[in-house]
């Protein structure tokens, strides 16, 4: 039972106006999605043609994560004040510019700016989830939550895909093809993305909203019960996840590409391959299932079995990467997808109802950020541990997961 802190305080929407506001939601957020699918397979390989070393290539995404950590309370907290509708517009019109920018890259300085820039603008995830918590009922919150993730699936099934192609043209065709998508979702949300914020709600956040990622927000924000749980549950889990993001990529060019003629094109094939099986998979589970899964489990058995899910693909992937057979190791794309397709909008839902209505943005939004922080301290040290032994970041993360794992098996507090 959640605290009656959570209870929504303005009427439902309609059925027809909710279900249209979360379609436009999950559109804008899977063309996002699409953009940034295209960019990963093909990311380490871009910067290496650039003379770029392991330990450089996951900085690079920890650059990119340095720049959501710093601005995603600051979007979702000015959400709550102006509108999520300008908040998205404008970060989605950066997102684009940096994709633009990647493509233009022909120097590590101009590479890491543009992917700086890229994080700045994405960092409107957790205004996003605050669209959908304005837009659902308390018991519908979770399935809402799960379109984004299921938007996340999608990206990583056509996105990988897209990028895969369009790099036999050249190596920078997707980064343009990327920026156009992004500049596209923008012109669609210009016209179509409703506002969802209650301006009376909108009154009461500007009076108590905190402009940036600081401890007196983390202060504010932990007075509500099991907040500081789940936060710190956001923090680990994203340094844990992104150990193994960052090393993705180079890892499948360690394991499996011996013998080719191009390893950077068969890792970037591979790669991709590997993430449209977890992007199909993430989308059954959060497009289809979610919602009767917490129905029939709760969001609390959901989160802590896609935390047990997660640390046993991430443990494995080591092992299944000795035997250099690319097949056992996709095998295991689709339980670590089913472990984050039940995690993440688990504890998305989790963490909205346990605060006031009118602190759902600003709330997401620091939830983001600590994501965002993992995801910085992750890749910084990602590149060093492959350096060091190619499993190395698998096996650091398969530890911080069981120390989330153990976290999650408290007892949530009722308020």
């Amino acid at each position: 039972m959640l605290p009656h802190s959570a209870h929504r305080i303005h009427p439902e929407p309609g059925g027809s106006s909710q279900s249209r506001t979360l379609l436009i939601v999950f559109l804008t957020v899977f063309l996002d999605l699409v953009g940034f699918g295209i960019i990963i397979p093909i990311q380490p390989f871009f910067a290496e043609s650039l003379g770029a070393t392991p330990a450089i290539v996951t900085l690079l995404g920890a650059s990119y994560s340095l720049m959501q950590f710093l601005f995603s309370p600051f979007w979702g907290r000015l959400s709550d004040r102006m509108g999520r509708r300008p908040i998205m517009l404008v970060s989605i019109l950066i997102t684009s510019l940096g994709y633009l920018f990647f493509g233009l890259a022909h120097s590590l300085a101009i590479l890491f700016l543009a992917r700086m820039l890229s994080g700045f603008g994405s960092a409107n995830i957790g205004t996003a989830q605050a669209i959908i918590a304005d837009s659902t009922t308390a018991e519908k919150r979770a399935k809402g939550m799960g379109l984004i993730g299921a938007a996340f699936g999608l990206g990583f099934i056509f996105g990988p895909a897209i990028g895969g192609l369009l790099s036999q043209i050249s190596i920078a065709t997707p980064m343009y093809f990327a920026a156009g998508l992004a500049f596209l979702n923008f012109v669609l949300a210009m016209f179509f993305l409703p506002e969802t914020l209650d301006k009376k709600n909108a009154r009461a956040a500007a009076s108590t909203s905190h402009a940036s990622f600081s401890w007196k927000a983390l202060r504010h924000a932990a007075r509500h019960a099991n907040v500081p749980m789940l936060l710190t549950l956001y923090f680990i889990y994203s340094a844990a996840f992104s150990l193994m993001e960052a090393s993705f990529g180079l890892f499948v060019q360690y394991a499996f590409t011996e013998g080719a003629s191009d390893t950077a094109k068969a890792a970037a094939r591979l790669t991709a391959t590997a993430l449209i099986l977890v992007g199909v998979t993430a989308t059954i589970v959060q497009g289809g299932l979610i919602g009767r899964l917490v129905k029939t489990f709760g969001e609390w058995k959901l989160a802590r079995f896609g935390l047990l899910m997660i640390t046993i693909a991430m443990v494995s992937i080591p092992l299944v990467g000795s035997t250099h057979h690319f097949g056992l190791f996709a095998a295991l794309m689709p339980l670590m997808a089913l472990g984050t397709g039940t995690l993440n909008p688990s504890l998305s839902s989790l963490l909205s109802r346990s605060v006031f209505v009118d602190e759902q943005g600003g709330t997401l939004g620091l939830a983001q950020g600590l994501a965002a922080l993992g995801r910085v301290g992750g890749p910084a040290v990602a590149g060093l541990l492959f350096e060091s032994h190619p499993s190395g970041p698998f096996y650091a993360s398969g530890v911080l997961l069981v120390c989330c794992l153990a976290l999650a098996m408290r007892k949530p507090k009722v308020a």
